[in-house]
C-alpha cells in the first residue's frame, strides 16, 4: 500500500542528500582583509578567500576588467624583477599583456605572516582530507534513513559501510594520500617556520589523529548498524547527525580561527596579543578591517537541515503511532 508518509520522507531525505553533496563543492564561508593599501579600485572584495569542507580557494574577482592592474599577482610588486602597470606611463599600452590571477590565498598567507600566524592550508588538517569520507558516511546514512523497512535500512547501511571502508583503505593507505596529506601540511607549516625537527612533529601529531579519526569513523560505523538493527528509534539519528553539518562546520571554523589567533610564532615582524579572529560580521586587526560572513554554501547547508528535521519529525511520528496499542 502506498504510504504518503514514507514517499514525503524520501523526497525530503533524497532532496537534503543532493544539497549536501552540491555544498561539498560549493564554498561555505567567506573571509576578507581590507586596508589602506590595498585600494578597492584594485582588490573590489579585498584581499578574499573562500573556505570550502575540504579546502581554501581564491576569492578574488577582477577589478576593473581590460586593465592589468585588476590582473597581477601582487607579491611581484615586492621583488621589483618585473615591469609594473603605471596608470599614467602605460595609458596606451596593451594593459592586458602579461597579466596573470591574483591569488589572495598566497596574499593572506603573506599579510598573516607579519603577525607570526601559520599559513592558512595548515588549518583543519585532518578534517578538509578526510571530509570526503565523512560526506559517505553521512550519504549511506540518508539512503539507508529514506528506506520504509528495517532490513532494508540494514542492508543499505552494512553495503554502503563496507565500500566506504574499502574506499578509505585504499585512498588513505594503499595509494598513500594520507602520507601525501602528512607532507603536504609540513612543507606549508615550513614556509616560514624553519625547525624541522618541530614540523615533523607535528606532522607525527597529524598522521596520529588522522588514523584515530579513520579508526572512530569506522567504529562509527558497525554502531550505526548495530544501533539500527537492535533499536527501532535509532533511525532517527541517520537523518538528525547529517542535519548538524551547518553547526559541524561554524564550530569547527570556529576552533581553528581560535588557534590561528592564539598560536602566533616569533617569525611575525610585529608583535600583537593573541586574539580571537572573527567568525561572523566584521573585526579589526591593526590596520586591516576584517570581513567574515557565510556564503551560499551554507545556505544549502541550511536548506539541508530544514529538509531533515522534516522528515525526521514525520518519521518520528510515524514511530510514535506504530507504538500506540
Amino acid at each position: 500500500m502506498f504510504d504518503k508518509r514514507n514517499f514525503l520522507v524520501a523526497v525530503l531525505t533524497l532532496s537534503a542528500l543532493a544539497l549536501m553533496i552540491a555544498a561539498y563543492f560549493a564554498p561555505i564561508w567567506w573571509v576578507s582583509l581590507t586596508a589602506p593599501n590595498y585600494p578597492p579600485e584594485a582588490f573590489p572584495d579585498g584581499i578574499r578567500i573562500h573556505f570550502h569542507f575540504d579546502r581554501v580557494a581564491n576569492g578574488c574577482t577582477a577589478a576593473a576588467q581590460g586593465t592589468r592592474m585588476a590582473d597581477e599577482l601582487i607579491q611581484k610588486d615586492l621583488s621589483g624583477d618585473d615591469e609594473r602597470y603605471n596608470p599614467i606611463t602605460d595609458a596606451g599600452r596593451n594593459l592586458d599583456q602579461g597579466a596573470q590571477g591574483l591569488d589572495c590565498v598566497h596574499e593572506m598567507n603573506t599579510i598573516n605572516h607579519y603577525v607570526g600566524m601559520f599559513p592558512i592550508e595548515t588549518g583543519a588538517p585532518v578534517e578538509r582530507p578526510l571530509a570526503k569520507f565523512f560526506f559517505g558516511f553521512f550519504a549511506v546514512m540518508l539512503l539507508a534513513f529514506a528506506l520504509p523497512k528495517p532490513k532494508g535500512r540494514v542492508l543499505v547501511l552494512s553495503v554502503g559501510f563496507l565500500v566506504l571502508f574499502a574506499w578509505i583503505v585504499v585512498d588513505q593507505f594503499v595509494l598513500g594520500h594520507l602520507e601525501q596529506q602528512v607532507q603536504h601540511y609540513m612543507l606549508e607549516t615550513g614556509s616560514f617556520f624553519k625547525e624541522p625537527e618541530r614540523i615533523q612533529a607535528w606532522g607525527n601529531t597529524v598522521l596520529y589523529a588522522s588514523v584515530t579519526v579513520i579508526v572512530g569513523l569506522v567504529l562509527a560505523m558497525i554502531i550505526v548498524v548495530l544501533g539500527t538493527l537492535k533499536i527501532r528509534s535509532f533511525q532517527l539519528l541517520l537523518a538528525f547527525v547529517p542535519a548538524l553539518l551547518p553547526l559541524f562546520f561554524v564550530v569547527t571554523y570556529a576552533g581553528w580561527l581560535w588557534f590561528f589567533g592564539h598560536n602566533l610564532h616569533p617569525w611575525g615582524a610585529f608583535t600583537v596579543k593573541p586574539f580571537m579572529p572573527t567568525v561572523f560580521g566584521e573585526g579589526k586587526v591593526a590596520q586591516f578591517s576584517t570581513f567574515s560572513y557565510p556564503t551560499w554554501g551554507f545556505a544549502l547547508l541550511v536548506l539541508v537541515f530544514v529538509c531533515l528535521m522534516l522528515a525526521v519529525l514525520i518519521r518520528r511520528k510515524q514511530l510514535q503511532e506504530d507504538a500506540k496499542p
